[in-house]
């Protein structure tokens, strides 16, 4: 019997959603005939590579979000302990968490996405540093934490009299009107394409894991070649950052002037997505006739070690 160990919790913005991620995961893969053990990760490293050689995994299930355990960090204790792992490696961990690296590369390799621009968080309250609407976000988190939109109407500027304790540096993008989408990939190949319909807003952090504010529509009612584009970028991106396992791409497509393929944007790619009871990945799976066992299980098959 294979010993999975799942490390969950953590120490970013994302804690919560990774403790329910990891409890999700752990129940799963044991009704799937694993040995599993659970640890929730702090910041004393000495004692995670101590609780993680005591378990004696053969497998580490990496059910941690955002910083430190999606950024490149986690990976590389785990690299160097030398145990496989879900989930993408190092490298690829790293760029994807980085918004404004990933960006550029997608850029370059013909993937569309919005027009943004990496600037201070004193050069943002200084004026809007584009046409509004526009988006802001923390260059290096998750699960649309500290997201803001800045509408026409808005008289407020960015995190005006709230604290911003996601670094120095603010992505801003223009806003894309329209359908929000995302898109699972597995191993080699696209799951399928979910739409995201809310009641005013966007899919932020309470929408995402609030049960009852977002409707999943899964398969999209898209027309084919819309679907099938996204799925093809989503695919692209997932490939063109080296990533591994699980992941899953988030898109706006401007439908507000008619159908057209040029106006499906890619937002990020997501190398840890959520495995909680709302969460999207488990729900394409289960769209493909794949149960929740058996989406952990292949995660689990499929894990791997970069050293």
């Amino acid at each position: 019997m294979k010993r999975v160990s799942v490390l969950m919790g953590g120490p970013s913005a994302e804690r919560e959603v990774s403790l329910s991620s990891g409890t999700n995961c752990a129940a799963a893969l044991k009704e799937a005939g694993y040995k599993v053990a659970t640890i929730d990760v702090g910041r004393d490293v000495p004692a995670l590579i101590k609780a993680i050689k005591a378990q004696k995994p053969d497998v580490i299930f990496n059910a941690l979000h955002g910083r430190w355990g999606e950024d490149g960090n986690i990976q590389g204790i785990l690299n160097f302990i030398g145990i496989p792992y879900t989930h993408s490696g190092l490298m690829a961990s790293a760029i994807a968490m980085d918004k404004p690296v990933a960006k550029r590369l997608f850029a370059d390799a013909g993937l569309r996405c919005p027009k943004g621009v990496l600037l201070h968080k004193s050069e943002v309250l200084r004026g809007d540093p584009l046409p509004r609407p526009y988006v802001v976000k923390p260059a290096n988190e998750g699960s649309s934490v500290g997201v803001q939109i800045i509408t026409e109407s808005s008289n407020a500027r960015p995190f005006d009299g709230i604290e911003w304790p996601y670094g120095e540096y603010v992505l801003c993008e223009e806003f894309i009107q329209g359908r929000e989408l995302t898109v699972g990939v597995m191993g080699d190949r696209a799951m399928a394409v979910t739409e995201l319909r809310i009641d005013g807003g966007f899919y932020d952090y309470a929408h995402k894991y609030t049960d009852g504010l977002t409707l999943h529509l899964c398969p999209a009612p898209l027309r084919e070649d819309i679907a099938a584009e996204a799925m093809r970028m989503a695919l692209a991106a997932h490939q063109m950052l080296g990533c591994r396992g699980v992941t899953r791409c988030d898109f706006r497509y401007d439908n507000t002037k008619g159908d057209d393929l040029s106006k499906l944007y890619l937002l990020e790619i997501n190398t840890q997505p959520g495995m909680t009871a709302l969460s999207l990945v488990p729900e394409q799976a289960k769209h493909l006739g794949m149960s929740y066992p058996e989406l952990v299980s292949w995660m689990v098959e499929h894990a791997a070690c970069d050293a």
